[in-house]
């Protein structure tokens, strides 16, 4: 199960390219069962290695897969690679569970609306960078899922990127995804500070390094 880590993010990345790419050959009932698809894929590709996991001792409960080494100089290397733990397994299992039943009611809650696809393409890298946030095994994978996440964030609340969000104040909701998109721009600034600090201080961004 371990060579298999992969998977769980990649399905739901691959729902975002066909519903991106090739939506115009597809009708909706297509689309929505690609994007609620691949989800439920991931989630049960993650329910699979949970009980992998309990298979294992307590105290070795854990999935390390290393997809590339991406740079590598003196003694600091830098690796794609995901982690499943007791922790990152539970998050999976949420993220998958429920952003799938979210995926189930929006083709019913969308249905015929202009931009069905581009949505559950949205909805899919929504997904994927979740996964990323939740499976990176070290700081520098965590900090692109969370700038994927707050990326989505930005698409989705403007996803009716013509029409008003709060019409007593005006805003539209292309704004106000705008909006929330610099507020977690903020976030950012202090995740970043703590990467730095913490590659400064153990001279790694892995999470055993760090937290051994």
């Amino acid at each position: 199960m371990q060579n298999y880590l992969w998977l769980i993010p990649f399905f739901p990345l691959l729902g975002f390219v066909l519903n991106g790419l090739f939506s115009r050959k597809f009708s909706e009932k297509t689309i929505g069962a690609i994007g609620a698809g691949t989800v439920l894929a991931s989630f049960i590709t993650g329910g699979l290695a949970f009980f992998e996991l309990l298979k294992l001792a307590p105290d070795s409960r854990v999935f390390i897969q290393t997809l590339y080494r991406w740079m590598a100089t003196g003694n600091f290397a830098l690796d794609i690679s995901f982690r499943l733990d007791a922790l990152s397994m539970l998050m999976v299992l949420v993220v998958t569970g429920v952003g799938f039943l979210i995926h189930v009611y929006s083709i019913g809650y969308m249905h015929g609306e202009r931009g069905f696809a581009r949505f559950f393409a949205f909805l899919n890298l929504f997904t994927f960078a979740m996964l990323l946030l939740v499976m990176g095994n070290n700081f520098l994978l965590m900090f692109v899922g969370w700038e994927g996440v707050g990326l989505c964030s930005y698409l989705l609340i403007g996803f009716y990127y013509d029409r008003m969000f709060d019409e007593s104040t005006g805003m539209t909701c292309a704004q106000a995804g705008s909006k929330a998109f610099i507020v977690n721009r903020i976030g950012d600034f202090g995740f970043l500070l703590g990467v730095f600090s913490i590659f400064a201080n153990f001279s790694s961004l892995d999470f055993d390094t760090v937290f051994a």
